[in-house]
């Protein structure tokens, strides 16, 4: 049985499903537009018995929860554009290091300093390349507030179960709009928590491949000792620049997400099934989308709407069929061009794709949307 409907912004319903999620630390640092979520966080934690810290910076910040997670416990942060790139460095090396903690970016309008307090789509690729080298990534972009509150959970989840940091993109307007959710109890949310090792301390190796390629996880302070570095390393975690070592684990790195994408990929499709026309949207672009599909869809355009919510690794592979299946693929997006990048990648032609681009810090609107179809067709 569900609560009763209470009215919560985004921001607000990241931090209750981080809580919920298990999340006993935040290490963050104020920047518009997510500083709600740890003003939040900084309010609640220690009422479950965690703890909140204000960092000196967003370099900081990253460190803290990555600490803080080695050491047991649920870990996540928050930021905006500037402080997302300032993040990189720490993010590359909870990726290599395989620490599971979770970003969430309140994506605004760039570059630098831009526009703090207006929306914006524009650190799409950033999540997927923004710190250096070959690295896989999660990315989950909700569209409504339920969802802000689901993929939240999945995000700590996603990172208990594969040892990895997954990024949550929000953007201002779904981040600051409030609406009225009725949110689960805690019995009926899903909960995953890292997998432990079994070995004793002499046999364990931190970085050792396994089955599903996610190594067990000891946490600090538990008996295991074991070495954490930035360094390319072998299954101990000892510094190696042995070429077969060190591809070896790359490798395996990668097939966490490639082994495991049914589990990770999730979308919402309406009105596909005979479709002649499609939008692929995300993010508070999603909702618009969906409004002008319904638009289109009663004057009798055959039109649907593909919403990825995991946004990385990009859904290639249905992405592709889609392509196959309709003549014209419209990308509505709060950038010059990002994802609609990949779907061109993936569409080889089978479809013509369109971008429909909008900066500025305005979203764009579902008339905007049904315009541009009704001008193509």
């Amino acid at each position: 049985m569900s609560k009763r409907m209470e009215l919560y912004s985004g921001n607000e319903l990241v931090a209750e499903a981080a809580i919920a999620a298990g999340c006993r630390f935040f290490g963050g640092y104020p920047i518009t537009p997510s500083s709600e979520i740890a003003e939040r966080m900084s309010k609640f934690l220690p009422q479950v018995g965690g703890r909140f810290i204000q960092m000196e910076d967003e370099i900081a910040s990253m460190g803290a929860i990555i600490g803080a997670s080695l050491a047991g416990e649920k870990s996540m942060t928050a930021t905006s554009g500037p402080g997302f790139s300032l993040k990189q460095e720490n993010l590359g090396f909870a990726m290599i290091a395989e620490v599971p903690c979770v970003i969430v970016n309140v994506m605004r309008g760039g570059p630098s300093t831009g526009l703090p307090t207006a929306p914006s789509q524009s650190d799409v690729m950033q999540a997927r390349w923004g710190t250096h080298g070959d690295h896989p990534v999660i990315a989950l972009a909700p569209s409504y507030m339920r969802e802000i509150f689901d993929e939240t959970v999945r995000a700590f989840n996603l990172a208990e179960k594969y040892r990895m940091p997954v990024i949550l993109l929000l953007d201002e307007v779904i981040a600051h709009l409030h609406e009225g959710v009725a949110l689960p109890e805690s019995d009926e949310i899903e909960i995953v928590n890292r997998k432990k090792p079994t070995v004793s301390r002499e046999e364990y190796e931190p970085y050792a491949d396994t089955k599903d390629h996610v190594p067990p996880m000891a946490n600090f302070f538990e008996g295991y000792r074991y070495h954490v570095t930035g360094l390319s390393h072998n299954p101990k975690g000892l510094p190696s620049t042995d070429f077969e070592v060190v591809h070896a684990i790359q490798v395996r790195r990668q097939k966490k997400i490639t082994e495991h994408l049914d589990d990770i990929l999730k979308w919402e499709e309406r009105s596909m099934e005979d479709a002649e026309i499609a939008i692929i949207a995300y993010g508070s672009i999603g909702r618009s989308a969906t409004d002008a599909v319904e638009h289109l869809r009663a004057e009798g355009v055959k039109i649907g709407l593909f919403r990825p919510l995991t946004l990385w690794p990009f859904p290639e592979k249905r992405v592709a069929e889609i392509a196959r299946q309709v003549k014209r693929i419209f990308v509505p997006e709060m950038n010059l061009g990002q994802l609609v990048l990949e779907v061109e990648r993936m569409a080889k032609g089978d479809a013509e794709v369109i971008g429909i681009n909008q900066v500025g810090g305005v979203m764009i609107r579902p008339r905007e949307i049904v315009s541009r179809v009704k001008e193509v067709a």
